[in-house]
């Protein structure tokens, strides 16, 4: 009984060592990797609005800048826009990640997107969730990289933002106390982006999910 419960564990630390390096040897600089994070009600508020790759809900969005064994990612979370090691940003969730990389044709373009990426890092979140105003929030930064890289011609597509409960034309609770915390009008219906719409982004090759 004990050597059979040694052997499972056994077995069961191998696949996932297996599945952490197989991972790690797929990426490649310039992917991005799509997460379903929990961040409270907030974050239940942009999914139930938003819809992403496969009808599933992503609240997250991180480009990869190195791969291989030590993987890293630029993401904009928290503070501001980091550098953060794979692992880390793996371990914010139970939930499988999606990645996906820019097709074939626009792969010139990634080197570009990373530059500029790795010159945001230090500027602040755009916890006010507005375009073009100095900040970044994650699909944010991505849109902008990608923008840089094509010459300043728009790669992904920035979309009406909404802040209301879909059908009923009511805010989100969440968001009413939110933005009258930081005393600002909610910028409803202002262009912006989030991860599930840039996941549906024709200009993807959606390639896994681990």
């Amino acid at each position: 009984m004990i050597r059979s419960l040694v052997l499972l564990i056994g077995a069961v630390f191998f696949v996932v060592k297996g599945f952490g390096q197989e991972l790690h040897t797929i990426l490649r600089p310039g992917d991005l990797i799509f997460q379903d994070i929990s961040c409270g009600k907030m974050c239940d508020a942009i999914k139930e609005v938003t819809q992403g790759y496969g009808g599933k809900d992503y609240s997250h969005v991180a480009m990869v800048i190195t791969g291989g064994k030590g993987a890293s990612v630029i993401e904009a979370v928290g503070a501001g826009v980091k550098e953060t090691s794979l692992d880390s940003f793996l371990a914010k969730t139970k939930k499988p990640v999606l990645v996906g990389r820019v097709k074939q044709a626009y792969s010139p373009l990634t080197s570009a997107a990373i530059a500029f990426s790795r010159k945001q890092v230090g500027v602040p979140y755009d916890g006010d969730f507005l375009y073009d105003n100095g900040k970044y929030y994650c699909s944010e930064l991505v849109y902008d990289a990608y923008l840089y890289a094509n010459d300043g011609k728009p790669f992904f597509t920035l979309q009406p933002m909404t802040y209301k409960q879909p059908g009923s034309g009511a805010y989100y609770p969440v968001w009413v106390t939110y933005f009258q915390n930081k005393g600002q009008d909610i910028p409803e219906g202002l262009p912006g982006c989030n991860p599930g719409g840039l996941s549906l982004s024709d200009k993807l090759d959606i390639i896994g999910e681990w």
